[in-house]
């Protein structure tokens, strides 16, 4: 049976952390973390918050490898509306990474705490 995208989304939630922009903006900074929007790069230029690096979901994966190969590194992550970044968030995790986070708040949220 077919699953519709918030069902999915939904039953991705329970194994992955979730926070706010002001829980992940103390974690990023005490811990060193790297925060990712993981929107296309016309998005990321239209408007995002500062101090984010922007990774599409698309090549995620391979980009974080080259740039973020330790495994421990912990890795906030983002997008318009939070689908984007759970689906994000568990493909990290299949690949190895420990410390991976998803920001709920939305863009508009994230942009005001950052900017």
């Amino acid at each position: 049976m077919l699953k519709t995208i918030p069902e999915v989304i939904a039953q991705a939630r329970k194994s992955l952390t979730i926070m706010t922009v002001e829980e992940a903006m103390l974690l990023a900074k005490q811990e060193n973390g790297v925060i990712i929007d993981v929107r296309e790069p016309s998005e990321y230029a239209e408007k995002s918050a500062e101090g984010t690096i922007n990774i599409p979901r698309g090549l995620l994966e391979m980009k974080m490898l080259q740039m973020y190969p330790n495994e421990a590194q912990p890795i906030f992550l983002h997008c318009a509306t939070g689908a984007r970044a759970i689906f994000s968030a568990e493909q990290l995790k299949r690949v190895g990474y420990l410390n991976v986070s998803v920001i709920t708040s939305t863009l508009d949220d994230i942009c005001n705490a950052w900017c």
